[in-house]
């Protein structure tokens, strides 16, 4: 099975290069989809060895994105990475090895900050508590999906947000969603910037937002302030 990493990146000069090369491996194809970047992630990106998907005319959102990068893409696997994570040593390996049951149709990583603290140790149990109990692993922690599968569905979902939540959903009602234990590494920038409880309280009320169908044009407008 061929795997093609997509990495969503918007205004990642400084991160996007360490994205690219954790996402370097044999056989793997690498494409930073660029939703709109007025700094140099575009040439950082290339410079790094990648193939570049440049999104211009004002900013995308990441399910634009993330359907670009799908169609830019050759891979059977298609593995969806933030351009602030990196993945571990052998995330190829651990895909594969999942996936070798036909019954799987895709899955995430374990997930951890880049960053000491105990409130983001606390989040970091937050997010393992989830995933064990609900069985819905977020974006930041590497989706991957067969190419098969994402075609059955219709594609990534287009909508302003949450379509992370609405991808892993869809998966899930054709077959088993793996965890892997090997975590992503984040960074924690955004929680120590907007604070972390103030951040996990916010992503907590978007999920609840989602789960009773809110509006996603007014979950949107909630997510920015």
């Amino acid at each position: 099975m061929t795997l093609s990493v997509l990495i969503l990146a918007l205004n990642e000069e400084d991160q996007v290069a360490d994205a690219v090369f954790s996402a370097s491996a044999p056989g793997v194809e690498v494409v930073v989809v660029d939703g709109g970047s007025t700094d140099a992630t575009c040439e950082r990106a290339a410079a790094a060895g990648a193939h570049v998907v440049d999104l211009e005319g004002g900013r995308a959102g990441r399910a634009r994105q993330m359907a670009a990068g799908v169609r830019s893409s050759r891979g059977e696997i298609i593995l969806f990475l933030h351009a602030d994570t990196r993945l571990p040593a052998g995330f190829e390996r651990a895909i594969q090895a999942v996936l070798s049951d036909r019954g799987t149709v895709g899955g995430a990583f374990g997930f951890r900050f880049d960053q000491p603290g105990a409130a983001l140790r606390f989040v970091e149990w937050g997010v393992r508590l989830r995933v064990a109990v609900f069985g819905m692993p977020y974006g930041d922690q590497a989706l991957f999906v067969r190419r098969s599968v994402l075609d059955e569905i219709g594609g990534v979902p287009q909508v302003l947000i949450m379509e992370d939540l609405d991808l892993v959903r869809s998966m899930r009602q054709r077959g088993r969603v793996a965890q892997i234990a090997l975590p992503v590494v984040t960074s924690a920038r955004r929680y120590v910037d907007r604070g972390v409880f103030r951040t996990m309280f916010r992503n907590w009320l978007m999920a609840s937002g989602w789960l009773l169908g809110i509006d996603r044009g007014r979950l949107a407008s909630w997510y920015r302030q």
